[in-house]
This record gives structure tokens, C-alpha cells and sequence, in this order.
């Protein structure tokens, strides 16, 4: 049986003040993890999560981060290592979706999309490597369906996270054996709040469980491969079926 405990180890959670990110960073928590929360620009929601997970108990600490900014991997990593002295999960949650219609794409949605989804995480890992090597930890990267499926309003958004689904893939082979290098791709989970309740339908319809994803679907994924030490470079689609629907 895989021992989901993590005590005494240190949880660094990218985009962890809210939705996905959020729901990782508390099953981790649940389950022990000191909690390293990066941010950005969501410095409320951050401080109502902090205050909730420290009501039960979790250790957390908040990191500020701007990720479309070159330096600010490496500046987190050295400020959650002064903070906690190491690193043994890293999850790249931190992401952007815009919807990018072919002829209205622009300079700066594409290098916004792909310096937040793929950029920053790479460098986030090559940043942590000393450490995980050290603790003998793992990444846990979150991709996405898009990455395997065609959608033509999204297709710089479903190329950055291609490119994270190989990153994860090379990675794992150039890490190990000291690091562990897995991701999970989700599907529908977590609805945008401008969607109509006719489009959230159609996907329920088209999903073979019949339901929109829980945030908490995808923090019991990570949680898996967090713990899972025979697992590298394997990619979790959790998507309630539609990969198969077909």
C-alpha cells in the first residue's frame, strides 16, 4: 500500500491561493506537508487560504511571485529554502487559459501563456533540482487534455501544455534516479464562471461519468504520484472519460 503520509516534508505549490492549485495544496497539507503557497495577484484569496489551512493545523507560509518574470523561479525557490531548508514536492499548478480564436492571437497572450505554463515551471524544477535531489523528492506537473485533443479557439494554450507533457517525459529520464518527474492532465473540472449553463451541460453529456470534474479529483491524482516511488514520467489524465469517449 503507497503511504500517502508526508510529515516533515515541504510542499512548494505553485498557484496555490485558489481552485486547483488550492485543492492540491490542502490534500497535501491533510496529509502533513509543510506548505510553501506561491501567488500572485490573488493576495486575498491567498491570505483567506492560509487562514483556513492554518485553522487545521497546516503549516503554510506564502510566496510572491510574479512567473511572466525571468527571475522569479530562481528568487522563490532561494526564499522557500531559507524558509524551510528544502524542498520535496514540487507542484507546477501556477496556469493561464485564454480563449485565442486563429487571427486574433496576440504577441502578448502567446508569450504571456507560454512564460506562465511552460517556462516557469521548467525553471522552477531546474531551480529546485538541488534540492529534490537532496530530499530525493518529485515534481508533480498539471497539464491538460488540450495538450492531446484539437481545439481551435485554444491553440497556443493546448501547445504550452504539450510542451509541459514532454517536459515532464524528459525530465523524468534526465532526474532520475534522485527525482521523480510526473503530471497530471485534467479535463473538464472547474467550470469557468462565464460559461452559460447550456455549454457546462453539453461537456456533462459528453463525459462518460457524466459530471464536471472536482478540484479535489485532481488533488487525489497529485497526491498519488506524490507518493507513488516506482511512478516516473507518466502523465495521469483525469477526465472522467472523455479521452475515451470516442
Amino acid at each position: 500500500m503507497i503511504d500517502t503520509r508526508f510529515n516533515g516534508k515541504v510542499a512548494l505549490v505553485t498557484g496555490g491561493a485558489h481552485r486547483v492549485g488550492k485543492a492540491i495544496a490542502h490534500e497535501l497539507g491533510a496529509r502533513g506537508a509543510t506548505l510553501a503557497l506561491h501567488y500572485n495577484s490573488s493576495k486575498d484569496e491567498l491570505d483567506r487560504t492560509v487562514a483556513e489551512f492554518q485553522a487545521e493545523n497546516i503549516k503554510t507560509a506564502s510566496f510572491h511571485g510574479d512567473l511572466t518574470q525571468i527571475l522569479t523561479p530562481d528568487r522563490i525557490v532561494h526564499e522557500v529554502m531559507a524558509e524551510f531548508g528544502r524542498i520535496d514536492i514540487l507542484v507546477n499548478s501556477a496556469a493561464v487559459m485564454m480563449r485565442t480564436p486563429i487571427g486574433e492571437v496576440t504577441v502578448e497572450e502567446w508569450d504571456t501563456m507560454f512564460a506562465i505554463n511552460t517556462r516557469a515551471p521548467f525553471f522552477l524544477v531546474q531551480s529546485c533540482r538541488e534540492a529534490l535531489k537532496v530530499s530525493k523528492g518529485c515534481v508533480v506537473n498539471i497539464a491538460d487534455i488540450a495538450a492531446f485533443e484539437s481545439w481551435p479557439a485554444y491553440v497556443p494554450h493546448s501547445m504550452t501544455k504539450a510542451a509541459v507533457v514532454q517536459m515532464t517525459r524528459s525530465l523524468a529520464k534526465a532526474l532520475a534516479p534522485e527525482i521523480r518527474v510526473n503530471a497530471v492532465a485534467p479535463g473538464a473540472v472547474m467550470m469557468p464562471e462565464s460559461w452559460d449553463d447550456g455549454s457546462k451541460q453539453r461537456i456533462v453529456d459528453s463525459t462518460p461519468l457524466k459530471r464536471i470534474g472536482d478540484a479535489f479529483d485532481v488533488a487525489e491524482a497529485v497526491v498519488y504520484l506524490a507518493a507513488a516511488q516506482y511512478v516516473t514520467g507518466e502523465v495521469l489524465v483525469v477526465d472522467g472519460g472523455r479521452s475515451v469517449r470516442k
